[in-house]
């Protein structure tokens, strides 16, 4: 039993419900709906949901309800020729339905909603051209859920996202061919998620990088002739796989039994190879 089947059983004005003052006894007998369980009458979405789940045929009735959570459920269930004029609701959750449902071409400027779960819907739903209003969302959950729709082709433009969540997506759908770009990203997570899908003749581009999670996945990655930079790695488990995977290489047994290379030199993502190096601090 559910916190939502204790609680007592009042309609959306706070006054309790009593079934026959309903117009679905008839319903009611047939065991199609219940008090405190589903009744089209409660304030609980729940039981509103529950009922009009079991009985959609009446959900045209309901799309004009006072009440929201009626008018929301109602349109889940009820004719899409009736719920174009629920894109103009007053209430967000209404029109956010009436968004996942309606088709495309209906539904292009609910991506401008001043409502930001309105606008994930019509993300959700939108594509193409149709999400470009979506890149620059201030709400950063519209902005992933385009991201993850989009096609390739259209991601470099979303790859400065200020918020890392969002790189992150772009940094897994990204074609390969521009994910070399990505490789100074601020954020190393997002600089891992490069890492993994990096053509492997690239992926020196991260041996220096200064997160140890992104060399870790460099060292797992790349070829064994390029791992001797990571025999001097500052991380143990960077170095142990290191050696690890050249040791199965009988033509790379010589890097094990030579003396130590040149240490790494790791680099912040906004350093350059060519910057100077830091001065020392003052005494």
């Amino acid at each position: 039993m559910t916190d939502d089947d204790l609680g007592l059983a009042l309609d959306w004005k706070g006054r309790p419900v009593r079934c026959r003052e309903c117009d679905h006894q008839q319903i009611n007998a047939m065991g199609l709906c219940a008090k405190g369980k589903a009744c089209i009458r409660d304030r609980r979405a729940r039981r509103v949901e529950r009922f009009l789940k079991g009985n959609p045929d009446l959900a045209d009735q309901y799309l004009d309800h006072p009440y929201f959570e009626v008018r929301a459920g109602a349109a889940r269930y009820a004719n899409l020729f009736r719920l174009p004029p629920l894109l103009a609701d007053p209430e967000p959750e209404v029109r956010a339905m009436a968004t996942l449902r309606l088709p495309e071409e209906r539904i292009r400027h609910m991506i401008r909603d001043e409502d930001t779960d309105v606008r994930i819907a019509a993300a959700s739903r939108l594509k193409g051209a149709d999400l470009m209003p979506a890149v620059k969302d201030v709400a950063y959950m519209v902005r992933i859920t385009a991201v993850r729709r989009m096609p390739a082709e259209m991601l470099p433009l979303v790859r400065h996202d200020p918020d890392p969540e969002v790189r992150a997506w772009v940094a897994r759908r990204i074609d390969v061919r521009a994910l070399p770009d990505m490789c100074f990203d601020p954020d190393p997570l997002v600089r891992r998620l490069v890492a993994e899908r990096l053509p492997l003749d690239q992926l020196r581009l991260l041996l220096t990088d200064s997160d140890f999670r992104v060399r870790f996945t460099v060292a797992e990655r790349i070829a064994e002739e390029e791992l001797a930079p990571l025999l001097e790695d500052p991380e143990p488990a960077i170095r142990d796989i290191a050696r690890e995977r050249i040791g199965q290489v009988p033509a790379l047994a010589h890097l094990l039994e030579n003396g130590p290379v040149t240490p790494l030199r790791l680099l912040e993502p906004e350093q350059s190879p060519a910057d100077p190096s830091p001065k020392e601090p003052r005494r």
